[in-house]
């Protein structure tokens, strides 16, 4: 089995709010994938003393802890009970209800022995990416901010009236009910070659540079590595602000890679 990654900061100024984790069982038998991107809120009051590093280490923990020790829950119940886990941590000192309070994006994948499954889950706009043994690469995706009109998103205001609300788009928060929201299945383990999960920081290689389609981009991080796609997305971000000053995105964003051969 090979597993490897990396995760890489969007600015030195400000700390990596992105999560990975990799647990494999002392049987030797299956394994369980986290990764995390912390949504980074705009200055000011967001209601909690700790901040995004602190709530993405705590919801990372107890998903890594709930996916392995407690296979008779589904992905959905681990991560509404990671969720409850790290709200509780932190409601006596902080609004959890403010609607900026700390949240991420999940990936959550686990596998199992040869003639079992392998369960994902994926919450709002992180990637995982499931190889089949013949090279086909199946994304999973939750595209509910993709469906979003950009215009709806123009300001941090009019894109906080849509976070966690019907119509919107929603991630791990304070509310355990929102694991319901997430896009969850399993697949026969015996169909998976390997998984990938992307921040969207790294996924910028297929979705905003479209250097290559989803399958080229897990040939890239078996090639070259994971630090290697994070590696060419820099180089694309900085090819593109040295052509024009115009960038309307976040020219670096926090970039991580987990990638596992099964």
């Amino acid at each position: 089995m090979r597993i490897e990654f990396a995760t890489s900061p969007g600015s030195p100024e400000r700390p990596n709010e992105d999560w990975v984790s990799v647990a494999l069982p002392a049987s030797g038998q299956g394994g369980t994938l986290v990764a995390l991107d912390g949504v980074t809120p705009p200055s000011g009051d967001a209601g909690c003393v700790h901040g995004v590093p602190w709530f993405t280490a705590r919801l990372g923990g107890a998903l890594v802890e709930l996916s392995g020790s407690r296979r008779d829950l589904a992905l959905r119940d681990v991560l509404a009970e990671a969720i409850r886990r790290t709200a509780d941590a932190h409601r006596r000192t902080c609004d959890l209800s403010h609607v900026r309070t700390p949240q991420a994006t999940v990936v959550l994948a686990r596998w199992g022995g040869a003639d079992e499954h392998a369960e994902y889950l994926v919450l709002s706009d992180s990637t995982l990416l499931l190889e089949s043994p013949d090279g086909t690469v199946r994304p999973v995706l939750d595209d509910r901010l993709d469906r979003l009109p950009r215009e709806a998103l123009r300001t941090h205001a009019s894109a906080d009236t849509l976070r966690n609300a019907e119509g919107g788009f929603f991630t791990a928060a304070a509310d355990p009910s929102v694991a319901l929201r997430a896009v969850a299945g399993s697949v026969p383990r015996r169909k998976v070659r390997s998984v990938a999960a992307l921040t969207d920081g790294a996924s910028r290689w297929v979705d905003m540079f479209a250097e290559g389609d989803w399958a080229a981009c897990v040939a890239l991080v078996r090639k070259e590595g994971a630090q290697g796609l994070i590696d060419r997305v820099r180089e694309l971000e900085t090819a593109a602000r040295t052509r024009t000053t115009a960038v309307r995105w976040k020219l670096h964003d926090d970039a991580s890679v987990v990638y596992a051969e099964l």
